[in-house]
């Protein structure tokens, strides 16, 4: 918890907050040990639960209960490793609480606000789009200007989304590729990366990838109309899902002419937009963990692929390893850039050399992989 952020004036609970606080703060080598230990933990389960899926020896009822569970749990969790989400919370509070547009202010210009203590990012104006402003602008009102509250009620917005995404996986796995079901879930609702990024640091993409994916499922169900209004939705959150405009279009083609629909290679134009979006992302600005999960979430359909899965995973591996540098160090490190950069740079690298190395010698890596 941020040393300027009191959660609570109960001071059972402050008391709480502090030992956190200083174990966070003042003794980061234990911090990072056991931020290790957690993920290390995390993949472990998350590499058990996709054999036991490939293998299929697990039910549908466990894996739900493993969604479930995260997806409450981390509901109550606080945003370690983003500043972000009270950016959402104050660009929603500016309607709210100034009855003014953040798409012409920016939290600087509330400069008596108690929130600018401990947030980042207060030069900017709103850069999502009307659709976040339409889902955030209600649980404002909600919270009543009280911090905590609202906090929460963002928080159970994100888990929703996350839990909404996975029924989702697993209703279109369930249309498409029925045998590959549950591995499917598993691959995207147990990744440790989708976790911490999406219901841990609470990003916005987890409502854009579910409507996207809702999108995909009424197309499926012949349900055009609410397809389209689901996908304008989803850009409306936020605008990088306009790259999927080309698919959509194609789809569209197909369907009109009566032509038969290749969900695969569906599915790997819409992993391969998303990363040119990812990348086109991180050129503006710099690469960031959470960039990975629009092109994980279609990834997830063709995840049984050698050349999509191993990737995957090294990548989700070191986009959790960035969080191990950001405890160590903490980010105002003047050793932070770089060593993230370097994490970065190996995982891109490794995954790039994994992704040749299949390709030409694919055929009997996915023979042995896939036994």
């Amino acid at each position: 918890v941020d040393l300027s952020l009191t959660l609570s004036q109960s001071s059972i609970w402050q008391v709480i907050q502090k030992q956190f606080q200083h174990i966070g703060f003042f003794e980061r080598a234990t911090s990072t040990y056991l931020y290790t230990i957690i993920v290390s933990l995390l993949f472990v389960f998350y590499f058990i639960f996709l054999y036991l899926a490939r293998k299929k020896k697990i039910d549908s009822k466990t894996v739900w209960v493993a969604i479930l569970f995260a997806g409450i749990l981390l509901a109550f969790s606080y945003n370690a490793f983003s500043y972000d989400l009270f950016n959402y919370i104050f660009d929603a509070k500016i309607v709210t609480y100034y009855h003014e547009s953040p798409f012409i202010h920016k939290a600087l210009d509330y400069g008596g606000d108690p929130m600018l203590n401990f947030m980042r990012w207060t030069h900017r104006t709103y850069p999502y789009g009307p659709t976040w402003l339409g889902l955030t602008v209600p649980l404002s009102f909600l919270g009543m200007n009280y911090f905590l509250p609202t906090f929460f009620l963002f928080k159970f917005l994100i888990s929703a989304s996350f839990i909404g995404s996975c029924y989702m996986v697993y209703k279109i796995s369930g249309k498409l590729f029925p045998e590959d079901r549950l591995f499917h879930l598993s691959f995207w609702a147990l990744n440790p990366l989708v976790l911490i990024e999406g219901l841990v640091s609470s990003h916005n993409d987890m409502p854009m990838i579910f409507l996207t994916l809702s999108s995909i499922y009424l197309f499926i169900l012949r349900k055009r109309a609410l397809s389209l209004v689901s996908y304008v939705l989803s850009v409306g959150v936020k605008y990088s899902t306009a790259f999927l405009l080309p698919v959509a279009l194609w789809l569209s083609y197909l369907e009109k002419k009566k032509k038969p629909i290749d969900w695969n290679n569906v599915f790997i134009a819409l992993t391969s937009l998303s990363v040119l979006a990812m990348l086109l992302a991180s050129i503006r600005t710099n690469f960031q963990p959470w960039y990975l999960l629009p092109p994980l979430s279609f990834a997830t359909f063709i995840s049984k692929r050698p050349y999509v899965l191993v990737p995957s995973l090294v990548l989700s591996i070191a986009g959790v390893l960035v969080y191990a540098a950001y405890v160590y160090l903490t980010d105002y490190n003047k050793d932070y850039p770089t060593t993230v950069s370097n994490i970065e740079a190996a995982g891109f690298a490794l995954a790039a050399l994994l992704t040749v190395v299949i390709a030409m010698f694919g055929k009997t890596l996915r023979t042995k992989l896939l036994r």
